[in-house]
């Protein structure tokens, strides 16, 4: 083990992760995983309550999805869809098609999240080019959101800390606005919410013949599983259509039963112009991801002078992947995954909120379907929220991260506009599934509990 983790050090350059806990001797290194659980290479078990990152929705270890792919590599381990397709591609897009709202049913592939992110805005260009509104290039965008980390995507993406660095690269087309977090429509009309009219102001005030699109996810990540007031994507579709402005719903995350249906729009009773997916499609087996877009918009875009959507990647639709994600979707439909989800999804929930009631440094519990976020502060009895000082210890990389580990339960320690933990645990998941997974939630709540009562 030591001489693993010294090989990772030496040559392996991590993902968002600071340099200190990668130097870190315990640096945990996972090997292998079984439905909802893995196993560091030592041999510890862990419950995934991450899915991965919000990805192996049907958990892990399947060998049906292996045994697809290992088929497919023998028979046609690759071909582009440049100009021709190929058997699995075609299969997947069919797939996915049948099972999206309404009339989105073409489906251009990728390889990630951030890449569905970025043929969003080229195709929202593209589509505007076609009609002749060559002014049409900016994006409305919601503060705190998180789109993805190549250029285009990131400039859409509203994280302080990731932007920063990069804001001389990032363009200047984006305009964000208000999330949803604290919008509540109980007393208020979804059309006079704050959080609703300012999307409607942002395109007046850049000029609605220069917007191109409004991106949104249907349960936002970023800032602690955001789930909109009644009425709110109603209000969105609406807007967008007076300004002739495309609506985009990424669902990297919210898509392929993270909310209990196919798609998250669809738990909202919306249908977007276009739907980013990845992460869920495969299960995290192989990397893909994908743009879905309605027939009209794609017709539209093909029948202009430019002929054709000015994007491409060699990976898009690879054989290997698209097989997976016809064998990893149709897995879950016949399992009946989603009413794993939509069964559980009362224990989960109720479950997290009986921990807030508990733990006095729970100051609130968000989500739906397989989706939370639980927020903390110093004591919710005296409205006390964390110092800074308290913060920065918590984290990134600090004690929550501990706590976390010393509970075997991987649940992400997440510092975007507040102290929380995200938990998204695999979509098959049972009840004594959640229930290990909110006791060693409420393990990590007591030394959190304790932690601040000693620091005191």
């Amino acid at each position: 083990m030591t001489e693993i983790r010294a090989k990772a050090r030496a040559h392996l350059v991590p993902h968002f992760t600071r340099g200190e806990a990668w130097r870190r001797d315990d640096l945990l290194v996972v090997e292998r995983g079984e439905g909802a659980y893995v196993w560091d290479a030592e041999g510890n078990e862990y419950l995934d309550g991450l899915s991965g990152l919000f990805c192996t929705n049907i958990g892990h270890g399947r060998s049906d999805l292996t045994a697809v792919a290992a088929k497919q590599m023998d028979k046609l381990a690759f071909s582009p869809n440049w100009s021709f397709a190929h058997p699995s591609s075609i299969e997947a897009a069919s797939l996915i098609a049948s099972v999206a709202p309404a009339d989105l049913s073409r489906v251009f592939f990728v390889n990630s999240g951030s890449e569905a992110v970025e043929s969003a805005l080229k195709f929202a260009r593209c589509h505007h080019l076609a009609n002749g509104e060559e002014q049409r290039h900016k994006v409305i965008a919601r503060r705190w959101a998180y789109h993805g980390t190549t250029l285009g995507a990131l400039a859409v993406t509203a994280i302080p800390n990731f932007r920063d660095p990069f804001e001389p690269m990032l363009g200047g087309f984006v305009r964000h606005v208000d999330n949803t977090l604290g919008c509540s429509g109980s007393d208020v009309p979804a059309s006079e919410l704050p959080c609703t009219t300012a999307v409607e102001e942002a395109i007046l005030a850049e000029g609605p013949e220069t917007v191109a699109m409004v991106i949104a996810e249907p349960v936002q990540n970023g800032r602690g599983a955001l789930v909109p007031p009644d009425g709110y994507w109603q209000e969105l579709r609406r807007i967008c259509d007076n300004y002739g402005v495309l609506l985009c719903a990424d669902e990297v995350i919210n898509a392929f039963g993270r909310l209990g249906y196919w798609f998250g729009s669809e738990r909202f009773g919306v249908v977007p112009d276009m739907i980013t997916f990845a992460k869920g499609v495969t299960s995290a087996y192989v990397p893909l991801g994908g743009l879905l877009v309605r027939d009209s918009l794609v017709d539209r875009v093909w029948d202009s002078p430019a002929a054709m959507f000015l994007h491409g990647a060699t990976f898009g639709g690879h054989p290997v992947a698209t097989a997976v994600a016809v064998a990893n979707m149709t897995a879950m439909s016949e399992e009946r995954v989603f009413d794993c989800v939509l069964g559980n999804e009362g224990r989960l929930k109720g479950g997290l909120h009986a921990l807030m009631e508990s733990h006095h440094c729970v100051s609130d519990v968000r989500g739906a379907g397989y989706f939370y976020a639980v927020e903390l502060m110093r004591d919710r009895r005296s409205g006390a929220d964390l110092t800074d000082a308290e913060f920065a210890e918590l984290l990134p990389g600090g004690v929550l991260e501990s706590f976390v580990r010393e509970a075997r339960v991987l649940v992400r320690p997440d510092s975007r506009g507040a102290a929380m933990l995200a938990i998204a645990p695999p979509l098959v998941s049972d009840a004594t599934v959640i229930d290990d997974l909110l006791e060693r939630v409420d393990q990590v709540l007591d030394r959190v509990g304790g932690w601040l009562k000693a620091s005191k």
